[in-house]
């Protein structure tokens, strides 16, 4: 890790960083197919943020409004030999950060139930513990107010 850097992924290339992440976290290492891991949420009016190693792509979220007070965050990628060095949680800081400034007080995600423990950590909390299957995995809905 030479130098990150967090983007607010507003324009067409700062996107393609986060697709890229995406092609490789998820379309290669799981064997999901880019139709599934891209869909009718990538489009304008969804936020991403990216985070850049030495310019190179290795980190990224989406998210996008559910209501008026609260968004639905997602596609959180970290590629896998970049992972367990907490650029998760400062991906996910930025994001809640830029999700205040655009007057959200509630966020919530379908985390993988091996992540639980990584968004617990950062202030989330089970909506009610149920087990859904999002695509190859098993998933529990998590909030967190950040306002």
């Amino acid at each position: 890790m030479e130098q990150l850097e967090v983007l607010r992924a507003e324009q067409e290339w700062q996107r393609a960083g986060a697709y890229s992440v995406r092609i490789q976290g998820m379309n290669r290492q799981h064997g999901i197919s880019l139709r599934e891991e891209f869909d009718e949420h990538d489009c304008d009016g969804t936020r991403y943020i990216v985070i850049l190693d030495a310019g190179y792509p290795i980190g990224t979220c989406r998210f996008y409004e559910k209501d008026a007070t609260s968004v639905i965050l997602g596609r959180v990628v970290v590629l896998p030999e970049y992972r367990g060095k907490k650029i998760g949680a400062m991906m996910l800081r930025e994001a809640e950060a830029w999700m205040r400034e655009c007057g959200y007080t509630s966020v919530e995600v379908d985390s993988r139930v091996v992540a639980t423990g990584f968004y617990e950590k950062l202030g989330y909390k089970m909506i009610d513990g149920t087990v859904i299957q999002s695509g190859p995995f098993e998933c529990i809905k998590m909030r967190k107010v950040i306002g």
